[in-house]
């Protein structure tokens, strides 16, 4: 009853363009759903980078191997997820994280079948956390962990310094960005876990972020993001 008040009073809109939805249970109008871009099928067997590589594995992992067990995100970086996303992260809406973390856990079910059980969020420095006044990543990571029966420990890793965004950085300027960037709890000591972050670009942050995790003793580290960005295109 008080969920049927709820959507009366605050109709579901679609969480790319805001569009008041029609019906109960969809995430996305009409347009925008027909528009969605799932991550081809056909990509880097480490790190799901889309296209064909020899032996599976793309230029990027083949000349340096991450320190991640492998990678991956349902859709690509484009159109209505690109747009879900930037509303969810600058555009002051944390309420987007239950569906979002709803759409990740339905679209990644294969993934997580085999995943790491604790979900550990690829976080913000204290400063941009006090400005945007949520951790979008922190926020999808519990959001999954409550639909997939995982566990979100907070605490687990920190980002020790502020880092430039990385929007208009080239490779190698991303990755001295973010090196060194991370500190993990040892309460990480032989545990696997599930990195989670939003967006999948170079990689450069999510190896900076295992890299720590693997310094203080964990096991396997794995990456799900929402969307992957397509980098070698």
């Amino acid at each position: 009853m008080w969920k049927a008040l709820l959507d009366l009073i605050y109709p579901p809109m679609c969480l790319a363009c805001a569009k008041v939805l029609p019906g109960v249970g969809a995430l996305f109008c009409e347009p925008c759903d027909t528009a969605l871009e799932r991550l081809p099928p056909v990509c880097c067997r480490t790190c799901a980078e889309p296209g064909t590589f020899p032996g599976n594995t793309c230029p990027r992992c083949q000349t340096v191997p991450p320190p991640f067990s492998r990678a991956w995100a349902p859709f690509a970086h484009e159109g209505p997820v690109a747009r879900a996303i930037h509303r969810f992260k600058y555009e002051d809406h944390p309420d987007l994280a239950a569906p979002l973390g709803a759409l990740l856990a339905d679209e990644a079910r294969r993934f997580l079948k085999t995943a790491p059980g604790c979900v550990v969020a690829l976080p913000l420095h204290v400063r941009r956390f006090r400005k945007r006044q949520y951790d979008q990543a922190h926020l999808l990571a519990g959001e999954l962990a409550k639909a997939t029966g995982r566990t979100a420990p907070v605490g687990w890793l920190t980002r020790t310094r502020e880092t430039r965004r990385q929007v208009g950085l080239s490779e190698a300027e991303r990755a001295g960005n973010v090196a060194g960037a991370f500190v993990a709890s040892r309460a990480v000591k032989g545990q696997e876990v599930l990195l989670l972050d939003d967006v999948f670009t170079t990689g450069s942050t999510a190896r900076a972020a295992a890299v720590a995790l693997r310094n203080a003793g964990a096991t396997r580290v794995e990456v799900l993001t929402l969307a992957r960005a397509f980098t070698l295109a």
